[in-house]
Order: C-alpha cells, then sequence, then structure tokens
C-alpha cells in the first residue's frame, strides 16, 4: 500500500537515548551540510550542541555522533576538521529537487 512503510523502519523513541542519538546524528550531519564548505572542528561542532539545552552532555553525544556518521560513511575526519562526505553531499542535493 502507498501508505506502508517501505523499508519497515521505525524511528527510535525520541526520549530513549537511542532515539536522542540518532537526533544528535541528524542535527550534526545538517549543520555540516549546511556550512559547507566551510569545514569545522570537534570543538566547534561542541560549541553549536551547548545550544541544545536538552542535551545532557553535549561533548559525549557529539563524539558519539561524528563516530557513528564516519563509521557510516556520511562525515570525514581530515586532520581535526569535520567534513561531509561526497555521499551525504549528493543525497542533500537530491533533496532540492
Amino acid at each position: 500500500m502507498a501508505d506502508e512503510n517501505p523499508t519497515g523502519r521505525t524511528c527510535p523513541d525520541p526520549s530513549s537515548p537511542a532515539g536522542e542519538d540518532t537526533r544528535t546524528e541528524s542535527a550534526v550531519l545538517a549543520l555540516l551540510l549546511k556550512e559547507h564548505p566551510t569545514r569545522l572542528t570537534m570543538d566547534e561542532l561542541i560549541l553549536v550542541l551547548h545550544g541544545d539545552p536538552e542535551r545532557g552532555d553535549p561533548e559525549d553525544a557529539g563524539q558519539r555522533a561524528v563516530r557513528e556518521l564516519i563509521g557510516a560513511g556520511l562525515v570525514h575526519l581530515e586532520g581535526r576538521f569535520l567534513a561531509p562526505s561526497r555521499a551525504a553531499l549528493y543525497f542533500d542535493a537530491l533533496e532540492v529537487c
């Protein structure tokens, strides 16, 4: 049916630790895509995450998010700088159309 989820995936409960991690990963990737081609350091990213009072420990949450995004191939760590991967940039461009 057209109203069914074709992947069968569901979003985790936003109040659960997994839901918070997913929300942080999404926020980190969105920020890196928005700032591209400017690259951010981890410290700059943490400063932005500190702006969200809902996040308990923004440094830990940011590091986990970056680690997961790097593992998924969506973010590259180039020296001290974080940058979205070509795949993330391509996907972001598809959303515009």
